[in-house]
């Protein structure tokens, strides 16, 4: 279903001047569906509206030589983002092969080596912009290319990463539908799905090319079929900041700035 309703978003982006804003906004607005870009230099933020997906506004951004975080998108209590991550290392942490791993990670060789299972491959954006309408922002990297399915499943439990998610959460609604992955080892997606974004909340999202088309319809088998493979990334989908709902700019955890925390998430993989 194509994406036909605006929505709100809003960017922390270091900005010196109004130069610097008016290159921003020349970028965002080459951008199809954007309808309004309103920056704030002193207070380092970008106010967007428009049907453009969350990713694809980043990338505008950092095209011009600038970062950029989502700091809100949509009203309170109506967005939620899943981090999805690899969980090749549990089924192959005794093979004596090196694990793929982003071209910014060190790459572990032999058993019991996996210096960092933490691998993020992907990163999906929910913002909800009616009762019944929730907009999908998927973006996944370094995985095999080839035909993806991306599913919301029935529970939240990553303990055997994928292959304890359980089977497709409420039958076809769960089932966000399929995602092309270039040679490149990318792949992304913007769609409409109808469901509440607080219906979601806990449960895990996987994309996965071990689910094929049709598979699935009994209650259990389609969980049975995910395996922790290459080919498969999962993560819990939790509760977001609205537009305006998060104005922190140190980590009371860590005590470092956003964008400190911005660098170590990228090291990590993060998109």
């Amino acid at each position: 279903m194509a994406v036909t309703t605006p929505f709100q978003t809003l960017f922390a982006v270091p900005m010196h001047c109004e130069g610097c804003a008016k290159d921003i906004s020349g970028a965002l607005h080459k951008l199809p569906g954007i309808t309004k870009v309103e920056p704030n230099v002193k207070e380092q933020l970008v106010t967007i509206e428009g049907t453009a997906p969350p990713s694809a506004i980043v990338e505008a951004i950092q095209s011009t030589g600038r970062d950029a975080i989502l700091r809100g998108s949509g009203t309170s209590n109506s967005a939620a983002v899943s981090i999805l991550e690899t969980y090749h290392h549990l089924s192959s942490s005794s093979s004596s092969q090196p694990q793929s791993s982003p071209s910014d990670l060190p790459i572990p060789s032999g058993p019991g080596s996996w210096v960092n299972p933490r691998l993020v491959r992907g990163l999906a954006r929910f913002v909800q912009v009616s009762p019944t309408s929730t907009l999908i922002d998927l973006t996944i990297r370094g995985v095999p290319a080839g035909r993806y399915r991306a599913s919301i499943r029935q529970y939240g439990n990553l303990s055997a990463g994928a292959t304890s998610t359980g089977p497709v959460w409420s039958g076809k609604r769960g089932d966000l539908g399929l995602i092309e992955v270039g040679p490149d080892g990318r792949g992304s997606a913007f769609i409409n799905h109808e469901f509440q974004v607080w219906e979601v909340i806990g449960h895990a999202l996987c994309v996965s090319s071990t689910v094929e088309e049709g598979e699935g319809e009994g209650e259990g088998k389609e969980g049975q079929r995910l395996k922790n493979d290459e080919g498969t990334v999962v993560g819990i989908i939790a509760r977001s900041a609205g537009v305006w709902d998060n104005d922190k700019t140190v980590c009371s955890c860590t005590g470092k700035t956003l964008w400190e925390e911005r660098k170590d998430e990228v090291g990590k993989g993060m998109l």
